[in-house]
């Protein structure tokens, strides 16, 4: 039995990180993510801002960007070491090998297609979920709105399918 953060706990934790966020003292600017992968693209492959007019407008926010995803990655490993104590390694997750199979193979290939739908979505959507859920949520914008709706409508959908839910 692992330890869990009560659900209270998460909202007070969020509603300060999205009023550091938002305000002087933080980044001045709303939380988001895939902003990050465009320029994590031009540092590696050392793209031409003059080909690419779009590195130019992401510079601030895709730095800023980077830094809260290793903050999260960093905290969430700290939470699950010490506070919840529910740290371990696994390639193939309890409900991955429950609804589908035990191969890393189909696994991988599916996290890859998966996060490659993400970031081509979120592109096309105007920002990623952690900025239109959090983000535009929180500012109530209709576009993040009908956003969480359709993603919620998508998540169900996809989870019968996918897993293969019967009802009892």
């Amino acid at each position: 039995m692992t330890n869990r953060l009560p659900w209270w706990m998460g909202g007070i934790l969020m509603a300060g990180l999205l009023l550091l966020t938002f305000s002087v003292f933080g980044a001045d600017r709303p939380i988001g993510a895939s902003t990050y992968v465009p320029y994590f693209a031009d540092i590696v492959f050392d793209l031409d801002a003059e080909k690419y007019p779009y590195l130019k407008e992401i510079a601030n926010a895709g730095a800023w960007e980077g830094v809260m995803l290793m903050g999260a990655l960093f905290g969430g490993f700290v939470t699950s070491v010490f506070l919840t104590k529910s740290f371990r390694l696994s390639l193939i997750p309890s409900g991955w090998k429950k609804y589908k199979n035990n191969s890393i193979v189909s696994r991988l290939i599916w996290s890859f297609v998966a996060g490659f739908m993400m970031i081509i979505g979120a592109r096309l959507a105007g920002g990623c979920t952690s900025g239109h859920f959090m983000s535009g949520m929180s500012q109530l914008a209709i576009s993040s709105m009908v956003f969480g709706t359709v993603v919620m409508i998508a998540l169900v959908i996809t989870g019968r399918f996918f897993y293969n839910v019967k009802e009892k």
